[in-house]
């Protein structure tokens, strides 16, 4: 290695500085072959990653299984098969998922709870005069005078709940439909109008069935 740096100097110097030995008719070009080739030589490669296969003449590549090559099959039973695909059911997920949703999306949606509300007010209406009308097979009073009677006695937090369960749906239902009315005709759709008017609702819901419950 010595011996060829001295040998590319003394070229370099020959060509910059013509003397007996050397005339200014050298070609450059082979000078600059020999400088790349020394500058190719005393460079190290630097070493492959790990975990890759070094690339060259020498790395090892693995052969392409032949297209012949015999496919193994195991045969399975009917319950076997079933087995297998209940296990791969039991890993997909469950899409979609609700934690993916923001919460006054899922909880607290007024188009979820305007379903909630509605069932909630036909439902113990339907229950209510369902009841009144097997009440006297049952020898059971459910006439006003008896309900209002039975009503009346109960505590004073008692009353304003059951008052609360029902008149919180029913203003929730009324304010919202409202609202609908209004997207009717074509108006409050853009996402700040939606925010304000989802706030609007729940707070006016609340504070209305509050009154129902115990305002009155």
């Amino acid at each position: 290695m010595i011996a060829q740096r001295v040998g590319v100097g003394a070229l370099r110097r020959a060509a910059t500085k013509p003397s007996i030995y050397f005339n200014q008719s050298i070609p450059k070009l082979a000078l600059a072959s020999i400088s790349t080739s020394h500058v190719r030589y005393a460079v190290p490669s630097r070493p492959a990653p790990p975990g890759r296969p070094r690339r060259g003449r020498d790395s090892n590549k693995s052969a392409p299984s032949s297209p012949d090559s015999p496919i193994t099959t195991t045969k399975l039973s009917p319950s076997e098969g079933d087995q297998i695909l209940a296990n791969q059911r039991l890993q997909r997920p469950i899409s979609p998922h609700l934690a993916i949703y923001k919460m006054e999306q899922t909880w607290f949606g007024a188009s979820a709870w305007t379903r909630i509300t509605g069932i909630t007010l036909s439902g113990t209406a339907y229950l209510y005069f369902g009841s009144y009308l097997v009440a006297p097979l049952l020898g059971l009073h459910l006439e006003s005078a008896s309900v209002a009677a039975a009503f009346t006695g109960l505590p004073f937090l008692v009353k304003g709940g059951i008052k609360f369960a029902l008149g919180f749906p029913f203003a929730f239902h009324f304010i919202n439909g409202i609202k609908h009315l209004v997207y009717d005709l074509g108006k409050g759709f853009a996402k700040p109008s939606i925010r304000r008017g989802e706030i609007a609702l729940w707070v006016s819901s609340i504070l209305s069935g509050l009154y129902l419950a115990f305002g009155l």
